[in-house]
């Protein structure tokens, strides 16, 4: 050990200390090369399934009646009531007896999400155009116009751009693969695949577990615009006079339908991101967002301008309107982020500055709608709840109806239509304090 160490001091000795040192980091560097580290880890591989923009274009038809199952959106207008299929398109049900609604055919559309319907024309999002539809005869109907490409934020689907080239995304394949990787890579569970055909995404089987690709986005007749119908509080559409407006995320886009087969796109309004609803009251839009509502003066109807904002906590947030009070539900939930669950009650006397007056609990509200001074709310699982709102300051419990669970809700003329979880329902309301069961048409769960 001595030896060695002197050998060191010396001049050579320093000399081979110095080429030591100079080589060892290579030789280290070297070995790492060799002995490459790999892991295998189990994912879920999720491949986009596209539709041509071709095929998107002429895929609107009628069909046969079929089951509703995946249900979102409700319109009603001239005594039917169109049921949207998320991403598929509307069911008609014949409503001229509510007692025995008949659903009489299915309008093929796809990525529909949202409807409004002036006189005969329907409107309706197809991924990323809005498509005019001729329903004189809503068990043949006819496409007669289509704007194209007016909602590009369709191309992303559940966060991932697809490719536009290839068309919409309309479905993802879910398959199990192993994926070899670096040892040192981290990719927080998902990474995305360059796979022939339009892409792919990757996911760990933890991460796929709680993945947002799986699978599955008021009123009263006094205030809507002529030949217009009526929609439900969660409603991103809506008509007044000759306008058409939509909502995506962080946009409201107007379209001009004074001929009311040629849609026209016009003005975009730039809004707070998360915009969720859109309700129409006299010459005024109110604006639900996940962080307050938003009051807007339409009395230039093809340029609506902000009047104020009343701010809330992070909840998701449907407002509807009567007289000097705005009615807002605040629930909790992953796509909320919040955890408020209360009905709001929002003096606009004064426009510019919206105040809250009272909060009630609920449970997890959702939809809700108001006629005259019945109000309703849809309270998930804890039913819908029946309130006499006369005095909109102390709002009176009339009655609760159990055993489903209520999504929204549209009042009109004594008879409530309202979506939930295994069916579309129908009630008479004559008696607030008694709701009499009209009829259900069943959901058919997969």
């Amino acid at each position: 050990m001595n030896t060695f160490h002197n050998n060191l001091t010396t001049s050579s000795g320093k000399m081979l200390l110095a080429v030591l040192f100079f080589l060892l980091p290579t030789v280290l560097f070297t070995g790492c090369l060799k002995d490459k580290c790999e892991q295998t880890s189990a994912y879920k591989y999720f491949k986009p399934v596209y539709l041509s923009l071709s095929d998107l274009r002429k895929a609107v038809k009628t069909t046969a009646a079929s089951d509703l199952k995946d249900v979102g959106k409700v319109y009603y207008k001239d005594q039917f009531i169109y049921v949207n299929e998320i991403n598929k398109g509307i069911h008609v049900i014949d409503n001229h007896n509510p007692s025995a609604p008949q659903n009489i055919a299915f309008i093929n559309i796809p990525g529909n999400v949202d409807m409004a319907v002036k006189g005969n024309i329907l409107y309706a999002d197809s991924y990323i155009d809005l498509v005019a539809i001729d329903i004189t005869n809503p068990v043949s109907v006819t496409e007669v116009n289509r704007v194209t490409e007016v909602f590009p934020e369709r191309i992303y689907v559940n966060g991932y751009m697809g490719n536009a080239t290839l068309g919409v995304i309309t479905d993802w394949i879910e398959r199990d693969t192993i994926v070899t990787q670096d040892c040192n890579t981290y990719n927080g569970g998902c990474f995305f695949g360059k796979i022939s055909g339009g892409g792919g995404i990757y996911m760990s089987e933890d991460f796929a577990s709680t993945s947002a690709l799986s699978s599955s986005s008021t009123t009263t007749t006094t205030f809507a615009s002529p030949g217009s119908g009526i929609a439900g509080s969660m409603a991103r559409f809506c008509i007044y006079q000759n306008f058409l407006y939509t909502l995506d995320q962080w946009q409201m886009k107007l379209f001009d339908i004074t001929n009311t087969s040629n849609p026209i796109a016009g003005t975009t309004i730039n809004m707070s991101w998360n915009i969720e609803t859109i309700f129409p009251y006299q010459d005024k839009l109110f604006i639900g967002s996940t962080n307050g509502v938003f009051i807007y003066d339409n009395s230039n109807p093809s340029s609506p301008a902000q009047l104020a904002q009343f701010v809330h906590a992070s909840s998701c947030d449907p407002v509807v309107v009567s007289g000097n009070y705005a009615y807002s539900t605040l629930r909790s939930g992953t796509s909320c982020n919040g955890f408020t669950n209360q009905l709001d009650v929002i003096d606009i006397n004064n426009i510019s500055s919206p105040v809250l007056k009272v909060s009630y609990p609920m449970t997890n509200p959702h939809g809700l709608g108001i006629d005259g001074t019945t109000l309703f709310i849809s309270d998930n699982n804890a039913g819908l709840k029946v309130y006499d709102a006369t005095d909109p300051l102390n709002i009176s419990l009339k009655q609760t109806v159990t055993g489903m669970v209520p999504y929204d809700v549209i009042p009109i003329n004594n008879d409530l239509i309202m979506v939930a979880e295994d069916g579309l329902y129908q009630y008479d309301y004559s008696n607030t304090s008694n709701l009499q069961l009209l009829s259900k048409v069943t959901i058919v769960k997969n």
